[in-house]
């Protein structure tokens, strides 16, 4: 058909309905393809963060309660040695020095960290002493110390870290005792706090995670690299009691999210505390989180390509469907009006055809009589006149023939024709006309054209009708016309024939239309000429197309099969 747009490119609202319907079919198909794949990829994010938090909460917990365990195996274990030395040992043995040292060098070798051993009597005086600091504890009164008294009452005590005479952290554990006489005495036991320390450090924590001592006021029992110094306040909260270890999340004094496990110390002031930083295992958890995002970025610009790929197609096919559909409807609305200008044709040649030949009988019928008759005045211009009329009725005659021709469907009649001399044939019928309207014609024949299989007559009212057309649109411009016909061979076995004007040019607007019938721009036209000539060429095996540009000119391109191409392939 003619020179529609393609249905992609832009209107006046900015965009194609095809467009519009791509992007809307992209979008819809991107969301119901995105959604459930950001979904999970957050749902995955989160329940591998929460698992990767869960798990270092488990290892938290564990560590506290195996060494919750640790420290009350060795409290208990050296308070178990000082209570099977009251066992073995009288007091008045323990209260020799030379006895109380062996004891001490017994109890010294088999358990760490001991620094001194001492008795005392029930009125708190230290009556027998073996360690380093002899000199100044000896006859030392302890009846006023608060932990003397809680081992009297309670049998049993373990005191917090503190300087005290020694000038070294250590603690106490102490213990009440009788002998068989009835005496009552209390053994005590010194113990350096590092021995604390180096149990810690025996537990297995990557740094920065910490493990520490604090007391019941948060005073710390054991040092800490971020968190206080040894027996100085901890900078964290003292954790409420509980009987069993415990994990929560808090932050340190600069805002820094920790995990935390803590757990009392059974008989004793000591709370343990099991710090870890949970972005220690960031590394991981970032390595796994950068994976999820990469997969989930992949994943988007490949389905979306994917999608775009295939809303495109779609798209494609359903602009292909409609162009179809537009197509045969437009051709059927085209064969019903050639239909009715093929029977107005068809009559109109009818009616015409026969007043002609009476009008042509009547003119034989008086050549006859001014033939009989000798002396018929003016006879030579009569018969002149007579010639006229019976040339003239013969021109209706050739016309009216292509009319019932064009309504019956005339088989077409195949002969050589050499393109270059129909044209300059056509355009001699012309040449009166383009003179008195001051326009140049000019044919040219580019390369080896050779003759073509065609019907001469429809090529004719095909060149006559582009003609007229352009004739007719450069008499209503100002300046001065020129209409240029080029003939020359193409590829695929066609030759084109196009015929270029320098007219006022056809509009947009009118450019889908021009080959429709009866559509026209100029009053007096009938509009049926382009259409026919379009039906001609397609008759023929050809095809035709338009180029126009406003203020410059328009073009015709007629393209013809070099063969025999009229039904079917070239012969």
């Amino acid at each position: 058909m003619h020179d529609a747009a393609s249905p992609w490119r832009k209107t006046e609202d900015g965009q194609s309905r095809y467009v519009r319907l791509w992007r809307w079919v992209v979008v819809i198909m991107t969301l119901v393809s995105f959604t459930p794949l950001i979904i999970l990829t957050f749902l995955n994010y989160f329940q591998y963060k929460n698992a990767i938090r869960e798990e270092i909460k488990e290892r938290v917990n564990h560590i506290t309660g195996m060494t919750k365990h640790s420290i009350e195996f060795f409290l208990a274990e050296r308070a178990a040695a000082l209570v099977l030395i009251t066992n073995e040992r009288s007091y008045d043995e323990l209260k020799d020095q030379g006895e109380l040292q062996v004891v001490f060098a017994h109890l010294k070798n088999a358990l760490g960290g001991m620094v001194d051993l001492s008795v005392i009597d029930p009125d708190g005086k230290q009556v027998s002493y073996v360690g380093p600091y002899a000199r100044e504890l000896a006859g030392k009164d302890y009846s006023e110390q608060e932990w003397f008294n809680k081992v009297i009452v309670q049998g049993h005590y373990v005191s917090d870290v503190y300087m005290g005479y020694r000038n070294l952290p250590h603690f106490v554990i102490a213990l009440s005792a009788s002998d068989k006489d009835g005496r009552s005495y209390v053994l005590r036991a010194t113990i350096d706090s590092s021995t604390l320390d180096e149990l810690l450090r025996s537990v297995n924590v990557a740094p920065p995670s910490e493990l520490f001592i604090i007391n019941h006021e948060g005073i710390l029992q054991t040092p800490s690299n971020r968190h206080g110094e040894l027996l100085g306040k901890a900078n964290i909260p003292t954790p409420p009691y509980v009987d069993h270890a415990v994990v929560s999340q808090i932050k340190d004094p600069q805002g820094l999210e920790l995990i935390q496990g803590h757990a009392y110390i059974d008989n004793s002031p000591f709370i343990l505390m099991v710090l870890k930083d949970p972005s220690a295992a960031g590394k991981n958890w970032f390595a796994l989180a950068r994976n999820l995002w990469l997969i989930l970025i992949f994943s988007m610009v490949l389905i979306l390509l994917i999608v775009m790929w295939i809303s495109y197609y779609l798209v494609s096919r359903i602009r292909l469907a409609d162009e179809q559909r537009t197509q045969a409807l437009h051709k059927i609305e085209y064969t019903n009006k050639m239909a009715s200008i093929g029977r107005l044709a068809a009559g109109v040649a009818h009616e015409i055809n026969n007043p002609l030949a009476i009008i042509n009988e009547k003119a034989g019928m008086m050549m006859d009589m001014i033939g009989i008759i000798e002396n018929f005045p003016e006879k030579e211009k009569v018969s002149k006149l007579m010639e006229a009329i019976q040339n003239s009725v013969g021109r209706c005659s050739r016309i009216t023939r292509r009319l019932l021709r064009f309504a019956k469907h005339i088989d077409l009649q195949i002969e050589s024709i050499d393109l270059e001399q129909l044209a300059r044939e056509v355009i001699s019928f012309l040449e009166h006309e383009a003179k008195f309207r001051k326009i140049a014609i000019e044919v040219i024949a580019k390369g080896e054209i050779k003759p073509i299989e065609s019907d001469r007559g429809q090529l004719q009212q095909v060149f006559l009708n582009i003609l007229n057309n352009s004739l007719n649109a450069l008499s209503e411009s100002n300046r001065e016309g020129k209409i240029k016909v080029s003939i020359y061979p193409e590829d695929m076995g066609f030759v084109s024939i196009k015929f270029m004007d320098n007219g006022p040019g056809i509009p947009d607007e009118h450019m889908k239309q021009i080959f429709d019938p009866f559509f026209t721009t100029r009053s007096e036209g009938t509009g049926l000429g382009l259409s026919i000539t379009y039906g001609i060429v397609q008759k023929l095996g050809g095809r035709i197309e338009v180029q126009s540009e406003l203020g410059v000119g328009t073009s015709f391109t007629i393209f013809l099969p070099s063969g025999n191409m009229i039904g079917g392939d070239i012969k």
